[in-house]
């Protein structure tokens, strides 16, 4: 392309041309001319064709698509060298891409390829992952293409049902059917040609490993029974991961897995050196954490450490499983504390009650069976002495055999050290979303929910108070009065996840954590991490 005249340079400058010599006025007129085509051109609108709509564009240069608003989205406030980047934008590939079943014109298929990586694979796979948590049941239908040497995750399908199975001990056939809601449900999703080859499993959690003697194993015996005679549907063929008891350790890091694949910062593209969110999830019978030490800081031998090799890179992360530190398990735990601690013979005053409230409280005894107890916050339910009940509860004075130790004389490292909140964030599920999620106001825009740890003391503090503080608080929120109302429990819930965080775990008052129930409308929790080993593994045979 030939050079600009000094001329046009001038212009395109803001200054006045140069004065040509007479003899060349012809050429002034010509410029003129041609400078005056060009500003027509550029600013006179054109019309554009209805097959490509005009994008707004950033100042990047980069085409900005029609914002597709997920709820609730998950994605971190900003990017820094020292934190995990967000997740990705899925805008683009919401208008290319069905990200639902409802919006899927054909299950069968996939929009993101024509043909598997491999001939020896389907375009397309589904797997089913049945959680069998101590207060329900829920299944979880999972879209996966072929399209690269991996499968792909696609969207998901979620349902649940109540009561878990664990409420079932001793008729181990109702408990099998009790999941047929769910199982049905699979069988509207999956297309038919696909059923024989859609693995499924079954996994329990804390509340089968907690029942005595061999009620949780006749359980399982008669689901996988049930699942054989009655759905096409295929089971792997070593049967203990078909179904079973999830160990505690792979609860914990496959929903680390889940987590931080939908974050893409365990992804096979993700760039090296990436930092990973720490995941501490609650669950009724157990809470676990995990997290991967930043900058490689090393850990000792032992059970809580966990070598995983996943997205095409090895990883070492710490790990642990603390059965019967659960919500529900604690709230037993500590009810039946302060019952022993009651004076006999009189009214059950229970300071983890909040003020003014009163309830029939279950406690578990050690062996199972289980009883209710009328105890009442009275003016005695308060923050503070529910703090000192939950503190013994905790067991942070257990003998530590391998130091440092975080509570119960479990060995964990100082997350000061290995997982500093200078490049270590914090994503806290289940429970934890559930409790502090309905007090808080709605994140701006596509924020997720992030408080400081010390936020949740100053909402259980509110809580404990009763319903005058409620309603001075939330007073125009009636859907937050009418459930703290209806718990009164909810004063121990938040006290504990204070507790649990604070003084268990150690954090710092004012670290930062985000709640997460959802990312990318995906349930958060170990299912799709262990749904993608379960239709990527080699154990899985199509049914005849």
């Amino acid at each position: 392309m030939a050079p600009m005249s000094p001329t046009y340079d001038r212009l395109e400058a803001g200054r006045p041309p140069l004065k040509p010599r007479r003899r060349f006025a012809w050429r002034k007129f010509a410029l003129g001319a041609g400078v005056f085509l060009l500003l027509v051109w550029l600013f006179v609108p054109r019309h554009t064709s209805p097959e490509s709509p005009p994008y707004e564009m950033e100042d990047t240069g980069t085409p900005k698509l029609p914002e597709v608003v997920e709820k609730p989205p998950l994605r971190t406030p900003s990017k820094t060298p020292d934190s995990p980047p967000p997740p990705p934008n899925h805008a683009d590939e919401d208008i290319r891409h069905p990200d639902s079943f409802e919006s899927d014109a054909d299950p069968s298929k996939t929009t993101h390829c024509t043909k598997p990586h491999s001939s020896a694979k389907r375009l397309v796979e589904y797997g089913l992952m049945l959680d069998a948590g101590s207060t329900g049941s829920r299944i979880h239908i999972y879209k996966f293409n072929n399209c690269g040497p991996q499968p792909a995750y696609e969207y998901e399908v979620f349902k649940m049902t109540e009561p878990g199975l664990s409420s079932f001990a001793g008729n181990p056939a109702k408990a099998a059917t009790s999941l047929d809601v769910l199982l049905d449900e699979a069988m509207r999703v999956v297309p038919q040609a696909l059923r024989k080859c859609t693995p499924v499993a079954v996994k329990a959690t804390a509340g089968l490993r907690l029942l005595p003697g061999s009620q949780s194993a006749d359980i399982l015996e008669a689901v996988a029974t049930h699942l054989r005679d009655s759905y096409p549907f295929a089971l792997p063929t070593n049967e203990t991961d078909a179904v079973g008891i999830m160990g505690g350790a792979d609860e914990g890091v496959f929903a680390w897995v889940t987590a931080n694949y939908l974050l893409a910062t365990v992804r096979a593209d993700t760039p090296p050196k990436t930092p990973t969110y720490a995941v501490l999830d609650l669950g009724g019978g157990s809470t676990q954490i995990v997290f991967e030490p930043l900058d490689g800081a090393p850990l000792h031998e032992g059970e809580h450490k966990y070598d995983l090799d996943f997205g095409g890179k090895k990883r070492v992360l710490y790990q642990h499983s603390y059965l019967g530190y659960g919500l529900m398990s604690t709230r037993s735990n500590v009810h039946r504390l302060v019952e022993f601690m009651a004076p006999p013979d009189a009214p059950v005053n229970n300071v983890c009650l909040a003020q003014g409230t009163q309830a029939g409280v279950e406690i578990t005894e050690k062996n199972g069976d289980k009883r209710t107890v009328a105890m009442t916050g009275g003016d005695v339910g308060s923050f503070t002495g529910c703090s000192r009940v939950v503190s013994l509860v905790l067991s942070k004075d257990a003998v530590c055999a391998m130091r440092p130790c975080a509570f119960g004389g479990v060995y964990q490292p100082a997350l000061s050290e290995v997982f500093p909140a200078k490049g270590g964030r914090v994503l806290l599920l289940s429970y934890f979303y559930d409790r502090v999620a309905p007090l808080m106001p709605e994140p701006q825009g596509d924020l997720p929910l992030t408080t400081t740890v010390a936020t949740i003391a100053d909402l259980a503090k509110a809580v404990c108070a009763g319903r005058d503080v409620w309603l001075e608080r939330w007073g125009k929120q009636t859907k937050v009065i009418s459930a703290l109302e209806k718990e009164p429990q909810w004063c121990l819930d938040l006290t504990f996840m204070y507790e649990l965080l604070r003084t268990g775990y150690e954090f710092d008052g004012d670290r930062e954590v985000t709640y997460g129930k959802q990312i990318a409308k995906t349930e958060l929790g170990w299912c799709l991490g262990a749904g993608i080993k379960l239709v990527g593994g080699v154990d899985v045979q199509c049914r005849v």
